[in-house]
């Protein structure tokens, strides 16, 4: 290094090996059915479990009143799971959570047990990777004292089989 300020700087690559790196996407697709436990004041228009993948940060699903909610997913094929994301209403989350999957005509095997934040934020919760082709979130206990859930979007991220 010279009085120049300036640094000579040589590469020499290490190896010619190409790495590649698959990043997570969504197994979401318009195939895939959703039912929810309920919509407030029956209000589908406004209130609808469409809300909850249209990508619109002003619109979301609102579930009526009760001790528990629920949102059910059924794939066109199987998928694996490795990542939930979910956005809720702070003053309208879940306490407790629970992710649930089902192969074809098998019964729900719990996958997760989760615990939201009381925030508006989008929260991402890690799944340990298993192929299925439904999967049903149960919220247990909301923070609104009516048992309201509001979720402004929700997302599964994995891999279509």
């Amino acid at each position: 290094m010279g009085s120049s300020g300036y640094f000579k700087l040589l590469l020499q690559p290490q190896t010619t090996e190409l790495f590649s790196i698959q990043m997570a996407a969504s197994v979401l697709s318009p195939e895939t059915v959703s039912r929810v436990s309920s919509v407030l004041n029956k209000d589908v228009k406004q209130y609808g479990k469409k809300y909850l993948f249209d990508g619109h940060e002003d619109t979301c699903w609102n579930s009526d009143q009760g001790s528990s909610q629920w949102i059910l997913l059924e794939f066109p094929a199987s998928v694996q799971v490795s990542e939930l994301c979910i956005q809720f209403q702070g003053g309208f989350t879940s306490r407790i959570c629970k992710l649930e999957g089902s192969r074809k005509n098998e019964d729900f095997a719990k996958m997760l047990d989760f615990y939201p934040e009381d925030t508006n934020a989008l929260q991402r919760f890690q799944v340990e990777a298993s192929a299925f082709d439904k999967l049903r979130i149960t919220f247990q206990s909301s923070t609104d004292f009516f048992g309201r859930i509001v979720v402004y979007h929700l997302d599964i991220l994995g891999d279509k089989l």
